[in-house]
Parts: structure tokens; sequence; C-alpha cells
């Protein structure tokens, strides 16, 4: 399916499917509700085929341009039925696990997550390591059976809801770096493994502490070889700061389009508008590219960081102008209304922290992509 048919045929349904598939907005949705309806979305739009498009036929899907998962992304978030955050990380950490995991691991399990039978989350980030990953401590020491886990992670989203979590662990010696370190595959029912909620200054509680302690891993559950998870992070994490964000800007578009309905006449200034318009469509240009080079075949890397770089800014200038024109009530309102935009004005501030902080991505342009002073 090419995807102007494929585009077509999906709006088509979503709009017959409508009532079924958007959330009440009357309020804001607990992080429950949203993670229940995420479930629903995705189940309804795997079991009619559409989220299965763009995803190899060896793992559940249909094949086809990466372009129709994509744009199905955008068209789910555009009309304000899934969450941009929450729905990413299927884009995030699937690919890497067709890449990494042995076939029918990948087989078995991706279908799951396309079809919202699982969660899954991302234990990358550790207390007192803040973007160095080389620097992680949570140690995999190799037994008859398998992996022995010991650690912790923070900032790990949606943990409390996953049933696997992709985690990188120390295999080596702390001197190895990133030489040292092994993916693995691990079940959240495990026993040895504590999840704490982190409530975060929107009111939500999408992050979490992990604690590891003692927990096995079956030797068939490494995704890659020993060693080589330092790799598989690389794979990772240009998909975290590219691809799953053009879901967001789509969203952020239909955000920028309410507020401008919603305030009063002079509450900010045409320039002021225009400066945000051109951020998001500069990032949504950026964004575009990436995805037609992910479609041609092309491997993601460092330049990713570029749109993530371009995601926070535009981002934030939109809340920015949000805050501005809205001041009475993202400050005072007590309606659903003022609460959702006074949340998502509170959450705008962590764009430029998730998925790796905007120094980490501007040092990372500058020494990978401009070659300027050392990159280790």
């Amino acid at each position: 399916m090419d995807l102007p048919e494929y585009r077509a045929a999906v709006d088509r349904w979503l709009d017959d499917n409508a009532a079924d598939l958007t959330p009440d907005h009357g309020r804001t949705a607990t992080l429950d509700e949203q993670m229940a309806h995420l479930s629903l979305v995705k189940r309804r739009t795997f079991d009619a085929g559409w989220m299965r498009w763009g995803w190899p036929e060896r793992v559940g899907g249909l094949g086809g341009s990466t372009l129709l998962r994509g744009y199905l992304g955008e068209a789910l978030t555009a009309r304000d039925m899934v969450e941009p955050g929450i729905y990413s990380m299927t884009e995030v950490l699937a690919p890497t696990m067709i890449d990494y995991a042995a076939p029918e691991l990948a087989a078995t399990m991706v279908p799951r997550l396309l079809r919202g039978d699982e969660t899954w989350c991302q234990g990358f980030s550790e207390p007192g390591t803040g973007s160095n990953l080389a620097s992680l401590s949570c140690r995999a020491t190799r037994t008859d059976d398998g992996w022995l886990v010991t650690g912790q992670k923070v900032w790990t989203s949606l943990a409390q809801y996953a049933q696997r979590c992709v985690l990188l662990t120390r295999t080596g010696t702390p001197e190895s770096a990133h030489r040292g370190i092994t993916a693995l595959f691990v079940d959240m029912d495990t026993p040895g493994i504590t999840v704490r909620p982190i409530e975060t200054m929107h009111g939500l509680d999408e992050f979490c502490e992990v604690f590891f302690d003692d927990v096995a891993v079956p030797f068939e559950r490494t995704l890659g070889d020993e060693g080589q998870g330092w790799a598989v992070a690389m794979d990772l994490l240009p998909f975290e700061r590219s691809t799953s964000l053009w879901h967001r800007g789509a969203y952020l578009h239909r955000r920028l389009e309410r507020f401008l309905a919603a305030a009063p006449d002079g509450a900010v200034g045409a320039s002021e508008v225009g400066e945000v318009f051109q951020q998001l469509y500069a990032f949504r240009a950026r964004s575009r590219a990436t995805q037609h080079r992910l479609a041609d075949g092309e491997r993601l890397g460092a330049e990713t960081s570029i749109d993530k770089i371009l995601l926070a800014t535009a981002e934030q200038a939109t809340y920015d102008l949000v805050a501005d024109g809205l001041a009475d009530d993202v400050l005072l309102g007590d309606d659903a209304t003022s609460e959702r935009w006074r949340s998502e004005v509170l959450y705008s501030r962590a764009a430029t922290i998730y998925g790796g902080s905007a120094e980490i991505q501007r040092n990372i342009v500058a020494r990978r992509l401009l070659d300027l002073g050392t990159d280790r």
C-alpha cells in the first residue's frame, strides 16, 4: 500500500471510529486512564491492520514503507486520540528489538507491543550519571543459568505499567566504559524488581526509579552479543531523538491552533506567533526529511540530535506563547481547559531534558557532526 492510499484509508477509518477512539477531554485524564486508552487505540488499529503497516512481516507487520506507521502516529496525535509521549515509546523501542533480538524473540514480543497488549520501558539512566551512559554501574553477572542483575535505574518512563524492559547493564569493568555494556530484555515481573513512581511537576507519575536485586535474566534475553550494549543504545537513541518526535510535532500544531482560537484579541503579537510557527515548521521540515531517510533504508545516527534540538526549542516556544497569551487561565484557572493548558506548560520544561539534554545534543552536533573538539 502506498502512502496516499494508506493516508486516505486511515483518515476514513478514524473518522468512522472517532467516537470510540477519542477520549473524553472534559478533564485532564489520569496516567492510568491515558495508558488504558492507549492500549484500546493500539488494539483497535492493530486489529484493523493500520498499526501493522510499516513494520516487517517477520514481527507480525504487513510490510510497506516506514512512512505508513509515521502517518498513523501523526493522525492519531493530531486528532487527540492518543498522547504523543506515551504513544511514541513503540517507535523508540520496537526498531531496536527487531534489529538486535533473536528472531524468534522479536517475532513473539513485537506484536504484543504493537497491539497494546504490553507496555515496555527503557532502563538506561542511573542516579549520578546524568546523560553519560558509558558510566552506568547496574551490573549483570554471568552465572551457569543466565545473568544476575543488581543495580538501580531512574527516570524510567512508564515502568510501573511495563511488562518488559530494555535494560543496559555493566558486564565488563568500569574502566572498559562503553565496551563493557550488555543490553538485556527483562521481564518486569521477575522477582527482585522494585518500581517506585516519581511524581513530576505537572502532577503525573510518568517516571520511576527501578531497583534490581539479584534479578535472574536468561541468556536468551540478551540483545545482541555480550558487550554489544553500547551498539544497542546507539541504535535506539536516534529513534528516541527523531522519528518518534514526528508525532509530537503534529500534536504541537494542533495545540497551537487551539491556543490561537482561544486567546483574547491582542493577547499575543503577530511577530511572536510568527516566530513560533517558524520554529514548528523548521522542526517539521527536518523531521519529515528524517522520516524519508529512514524509509529509504538509511541508518539514523548522530544527526538526529538536530531533530531533538529543534523539537525542544519549538515545544518550549509554543508553550511560552500559551503562558503569555492565556496567563490568567494558566496561572489561576480552575476549569478543565485551564488545567490541561497548565499541565502542558509545566511539562514543556522537560523538552530540553528528556531523550538527552539540550546541552548533550549540542555537544553531539559539535563533536560528531562538525568535528569540533575531541569525540570520546
